[in-house]
């Protein structure tokens, strides 16, 4: 359908009226002037934005306020369109919205599904900032102000390095490990010291976009890996091995995948380390996900097969603890790799928070963290098991889902073609905001959504699976 509706505005950034009210004001004073008809077809919100050089969310806002007031009417799978009939042209003037548009297009989402955050209300936040303060004071103060190691406190990496080897199976050492601010600066890290301009990695469509634009920053360039109910699908890596390119590494979630929360099939495990062996290139695999896990016995990570001789194991504290926990680590059985990682990390950062390190290893240390992630583990499966019984109640006869057997999200997808960008606009106007397919799709949108649970109270939960429900 053509579109050939182009907005001419100037807006102005150095007065208080918000830049979606101008947007909205400029497309009411079009459609009043007569420039564009009843019926004409606003052009998509990913171009408005690029028109105009801002953020998407920004162009959403400005179109649910011109929805709510009835100037645009959104059809089902078509898009959104110039009202036939216009509302009285005596208007409450933008600048200051009513009380009613106040409460229509919220500032503030009371409902939020995130990617899968932890609840921090269950987080051991008071014995942890106890044990920092406790290090803090302990220690001498010439011990502290130093520098140490730009690969984290070595007391600290035997410990996590003693975790991966007991816990998930894997065979490493404290200088095979890196403690890192978050899981994204080890992606950064294990991006900048691998990759460089016009070197291809593989990444898994839909997938974890952060990771795809640390890859990009290199200059590299992503190849696509489609995803099914077992995981990466070994034909697409097949091919493009295949294909001549030189394929330097894969990126892969395979525990549970992001976002589709599907494990990695056995067979296809051992598949792509044959082919990581035979055709040299790099498997990282990012293990964003690993600590709750609701069956029998979690999935080993591809890093603890012996067989497999070149890895990249990401992973992160920030599920254990707290979200704002920003303690992160990657391990590799590539000591060169290490080393690499190790001078760019003291060139960006120097080291990490030492005192930070050795709190959350006084919690290791005292059997606080084991405690919290059993009490933790029951309290989320209990969560899931809400959520299934939420999922069947409102979305059983309109999507398709399984239960995932750990993690702290749902996988659902729509029996029919769904308008995300409206549906997304339609439940910011009830303070509920979700992330998009965009945000994980690689070239073509998935009709998937990710809900996650474990962050909402059973309250806000159903709230928003129910109007979501509605709105399908």
């Amino acid at each position: 359908m053509l579109r050939p509706w182009k907005l001419e505005i100037q807006l102005d950034y150095t007065v208080e009226k918000a830049i979606y009210l101008q947007i909205a004001d400029a497309i009411i004073a079009d459609i009043q002037s007569g420039r564009v008809k009843g019926g004409t077809a606003l052009p998509g919100s990913r171009v408005l934005a690029q028109e105009l050089k801002v953020n998407r969310n920004t162009i959403v806002e400005a179109l649910n306020v011109l929805l709510t007031e009835e100037w645009l009417v959104s059809k089902e799978r078509k898009g959104t369109f110039v009202a036939d009939t216009l509302p009285s042209l005596v208007k409450t003037p933008y600048n200051t919205p009513s009380a009613a548009t106040k409460e229509k297009v919220p500032n503030v989402f009371r409902i939020i599904f995130d990617d899968g955050h932890p609840d921090s209300k269950i987080a051991p936040v008071a014995e942890l900032a106890r044990a920092y303060r406790q290090i803090f004071n302990r220690k001498a103060r010439w011990q502290m102000m130093g520098y140490s190691s730009e690969l984290g406190d070595i007391e600290f990496r035997k410990s996590v390095v003693q975790m991966l080897n007991h816990q998930r199976g894997m065979q490493v050492d404290e200088h095979s490990i890196c403690i890192t601010r978050g899981s994204q600066m080890a992606m950064y890290l294990t991006a900048h010291c691998m990759l460089e301009k016009n070197k291809y990695i593989l990444v898994e469509n839909p997938g974890y976009k952060p990771a795809w634009k640390a890859f990009e920053q290199t200059g590299a360039r992503l190849l696509p890996v489609r995803v099914d109910q077992d995981g990466l699908v070994i034909e697409d890596v097949v091919a493009h091995l295949k294909s001549g390119k030189k394929i330097n590494a894969i990126y892969t979630t395979p525990h549970r995948q992001y976002p589709t929360t599907v494990t990695l099939s056995l067979q296809r495990r051992l598949e792509l380390i044959r082919l990581s062996n035979d055709y040299g290139f790099k498997i990282i695999e990012d293990d964003y996900d690993n600590e709750f896990h609701f069956g029998y016995r979690p999935v080993f990570p591809l890093s603890s097969f012996t067989e497999l001789k070149n890895y990249v194991y990401i992973g992160t504290m920030s599920k254990v603890v707290a979200p704002a926990l920003r303690i992160g680590y990657l391990v590799s059985n590539d000591s060169a790799l290490i080393n690499r990682v190790g001078s760019l990390r003291k060139i960006i950062d120097v080291q990490g928070d030492v005192i930070m390190e050795q709190a959350v290893l006084q919690l290791i240390k005292d059997g606080t963290i084991k405690r919290h992630l059993k009490k933790a583990t029951h309290y989320y499966k209990s969560k899931r098991d809400f959520m299934a019984e939420l999922l069947k109640k409102y979305l059983s006869e309109k999507a398709d889902y399984t239960i995932p057997d750990g993690g702290l999200a749902f996988w659902v997808v729509p029996r029919i073609e769904v308008n995300w960008e409206q549906v997304s606009a339609q439940l910011q106007t009830k303070g509920i905001k979700i992330i998009t397919p965009d945000d994980y799709s690689f070239n073509r949108l998935v009709n998937g959504i990710r809900l996650s649970y474990g962050s909402l109270s059973e309250e806000d939960l159903e709230k928003g699976v129910q109007t979501l429900a509605s709105l399908l």
